[in-house]
């Protein structure tokens, strides 16, 4: 595991070798190089965020597999280490916003990378829908009112601009406001989590070996119950590599950024964990969520310990939560898309490319925003909500594997030897094997139709919504590699990002040690 001493470099380094970095990859400075790696490590940590991960699958992970659900967590979090060194040894290398994108036609050639790079931002974009959307009943819990759905797709598409605006500003704001989120989640989930854990517990952690018959939704089968919560888990683990994202506004990213995805993933992980069993051993009635009859078990534990004065800060914990996780979100789909329309690879590029004077990539701000409000209408309807949300996390891990696939076979070829400040060497080939099986099985696994994760009686299409969301996407980015060929327009710019190969290896050894 590389070192995660999350410290600045030394007085020593030369200022300009960021930007003669990125300058040696074919781009200029464009956006604001001013995070260090702590707002790096905030921007990760908001978009993986404790409390909408916990909220994301504690209540569907109790129903299909009982207490014992919460086993999938560790599990996942592993998993999703084996990817976090991979991604590791290439944002090391080539410390560039737009990863997926950028990493993969370096790796195996244009077309794969801007197909990677097309799943990927759908995925993040149709993502801020989701988070968006979760988030909207929260406001109307803050206040006391029931919403229609008309309104919950109303206030999302509120939270959506506001969290555009704050984006606008530039990617200092930006941190700050995340920043200032994130503390709030952090304290407020840890102190829950180790007071529910030391003073509130109704049950005994034997409790953990349990599963209160929730497997007979799953025909009475723990292992395809298992199955069904290793998909619902990886929920809570898919936002670290929005460390990425800023990628070019963070001082030192070949260093840095590498760190910031460790630690925005292991403290969130550990939280998440933490929380999680507190909220299992201090629920009163577990049964009840087995059975469908608590959909909010999170909050019934809480309120329960702490009585109902805590219900309204602990509603306003998690809207911040929320809140927190969907700018950081918006600013990392907004700079991957500036990733591609730069190279000219994107509809609409010329406009969407644009930054504005506070250095913040206006562009994609706008397009990403657009994309995400359009799925919201999708909201009127829950049945179509949720085939959204099937299809967010199918689409998120898809990515994962295209990258770590892409790697591996540029290893075995030969034709990459990571040249970064972190190199793995043969430790680092075992481990993407590793990846790359881990994130295959999680793509399998999310994308298999299961009626248990969709909501009584829904339709055929919203339990294949993965499948199917994954399909149209890659249906319209062939047709648009067909028509556009936005793989001649990347060939054609090879000199001018610097012989994708040689460029990089150069520039990474002015910056070893």
């Amino acid at each position: 595991m590389p070192d995660l001493s999350p410290l600045a470099p030394g007085p020593d380094a030369p200022r300009d070798t960021d930007a003669a970095r990125l300058s040696a990859l074919g781009y200029e400075q464009e956006l604001s190089r001013s995070l260090g790696v702590l707002g790096n490590i905030a921007m990760g940590f908001a978009v993986v965020s404790p409390v909408v991960a916990l909220y994301a699958v504690s209540m569907v992970g109790t129903m299909i597999a009982g207490p014992a659900w919460v086993w999938a967590l560790p599990i996942v979090l592993l998993g999703q280490c084996l990817v976090v060194n991979v991604y590791s040894e290439l944002a090391s290398q080539w410390p560039l916003a737009g990863g997926p994108y950028q990493w993969g036609r370096r790796l195996l050639g244009p077309s794969f990378g801007w197909m990677s790079g097309w799943v990927w931002q759908f995925a993040v974009m149709f993502g801020n829908t989701t988070v968006a959307y979760l988030a909207s009943p929260w406001v109307f819990a803050l206040i006391g009112v029931v919403p229609s759905p008309g309104a919950l797709v109303a206030v999302a598409a509120g939270i959506l601009v506001t969290c555009m605006l704050v984006n606008a500003y530039g990617i200092r704001i930006l941190s700050w406001f995340v920043s200032l989120g994130i503390a709030a989640e952090a304290v407020a989930s840890v102190l829950v989590g180790f007071t529910l854990l030391l003073f509130f517990r109704e049950h005994g952690f034997s409790m953990f070996t349990e599963t209160l018959g929730a497997e007979e939704l799953s025909g009475g089968s723990t292992a395809m119950a298992f199955l069904a919560v290793l998909a619902v888990a990886s929920w809570g683990f898919i936002g670290f590599d929005a460390c990425v994202s800023t990628a070019e506004e963070t001082k030192d990213a070949g260093r840095q950024v590498p760190r910031a995805m460790w630690w925005a993933l292991l403290s969130v992980g550990l939280v998440v964990i933490l929380n999680a069993m507190a909220v299992a051993l201090a629920h009163p009635d577990p049964r009840a969520v087995v059975a469908g009859e608590d959909l909010d078990p999170v909050t019934t534990a809480v309120v329960t310990a702490f009585g109902s004065w805590s219900d309204k800060p602990f509603v306003a914990v998690v809207l911040v939560g929320f809140l927190a996780c969907a700018m950081a979100s918006q600013g990392g789909a907004a700079r991957g898309v500036y990733s591609l329309a730069r190279d000219g690879v994107f509809p609409f590029s010329r406009q969407v490319r644009r930054v504005n004077r506070r250095q913040a990539p206006i562009g994609g701000l706008v397009a990403s925003t657009l994309v995400s409000c359009t799925g919201l209408l999708l909201g009127l309807n829950a049945t179509a909500i949720g085939s959204l949300i099937a299809f967010g996390t199918a689409a998120t891990f898809l990515p994962f594997f295209l990258v770590t696939l892409a790697a591996l076979i540029a290893r075995l070829r030969g034709t990459w030897v990571p040249s970064g400040h972190i190199r793995l060497g043969r430790k680092g080939t075992f481990l993407n094997v590793l990846a790359v099986l881990w994130t295959a099985f999680e793509v399998a696994n999310v994308c298999w139709p299961r009626a248990i994760l969709a909501p009584a009686g829904a339709p055929w299409y919203q339990i294949w919504a993965g499948l199917l969301g994954i399909g149209a996407v890659i249906t319209a980015g062939l047709l648009y590699l067909a028509v556009k060929k936005p793989q001649d327009t990347l060939r054609a710019a090879a000199d001018r990002e610097g012989r994708t190969a040689a460029a990089p290896a150069g520039a990474a050894a002015t910056e070893a040690p």
